[in-house]
């Protein structure tokens, strides 16, 4: 079984979805996690679940990364720094912002920036905060969440699509430039069609028989985490 023993990560988008479940899947395979979303209470239900599971206490710190700015961002890697000892073995970039399908002439400037914001900027920008305590680990993966439109335009995708292709853009200039620090890699991960609300929002008429289950997927999360992973970087993976 693969495990993360005494590996901490961060999980964003964690309080629902695809990053609540990467969340227990990481903790169950030993990880501390570090859980960060902006909705509270959510939050702290994970939070219970994961510690009445008997697995490693973990973090639970609200952010709200549609309107973090550069200090923010400064002041929320030093607080990891802190709890976390200096070192992070890892970022899940599970937060996504979804609209709705629509053609281009029903959406709006502020729709296009609000999805780029959390879709695209606020990996990198955490990625970029936390790179000091990435480097400190002998192993780091981050993890951005990819979406198949990312790669293939399609009608109605829109801010939506080009948000997710600017993420795979993003993944392969960190990887690129991460060839000089072998111990870390980054890795796009395109889920595919699950039973999360983004996907039941993007397709109301879809069966969830038609969807994969969260533990169809979250296994490969937690190897692309492992050490088990390394040495692979800059892939853009299907799962």
């Amino acid at each position: 079984m693969t495990t993360l023993q005494n590996k901490i990560i961060m999980v964003t988008g964690a309080s629902q979805g695809l990053g609540e479940q990467v969340a227990k899947a990481y903790a169950a395979a030993g990880a501390t996690v570090v859980l960060v979303a902006r909705h509270q209470k959510k939050l702290e239900k994970v939070y219970d679940d994961i510690a009445a599971a008997g697995h490693p206490e973990p973090f639970a710190i609200c952010f709200d990364l549609m309107s973090a700015e550069e200090k923010e961002y400064g002041q929320f890697a030093a607080t990891i720094a802190e709890a976390t000892v200096g070192k992070l073995d890892g970022i899940v970039h599970c937060a996504s912002y979804f609209y709705a399908l629509s053609p281009l002439d029903f959406q709006t400037v502020a729709e296009w920036v609000n999805q780029y914001r959390i879709n695209t900027v606020a990996p990198m920008a955490l990625t970029r905060a936390f790179f000091p305590l990435l480097k400190a680990s002998s192993d780091a993966s981050v993890i951005f969440v990819g979406e198949s439109h990312g790669e293939t335009p399609q009608a109605y995708w829109g801010g939506f699509g080009a948000s997710k292709a600017a993420l795979n853009y993003l993944c392969k200039v960190a990887a690129d430039e991460w060839e000089r620090f072998p111990n870390l890699r980054a890795n796009v991960l395109v889920p595919g069609a699950i039973n999360s609300p983004q996907r039941i929002k993007s397709h109301p008429g879809e069966s969830s028989t038609e969807r994969k289950s969260y533990g169809d997927v979250t296994p490969h999360f937690v190897w692309w985490a492992s050490e088990e992973s390394k040495g692979r970087s800059g892939e853009i993976i299907y799962l």
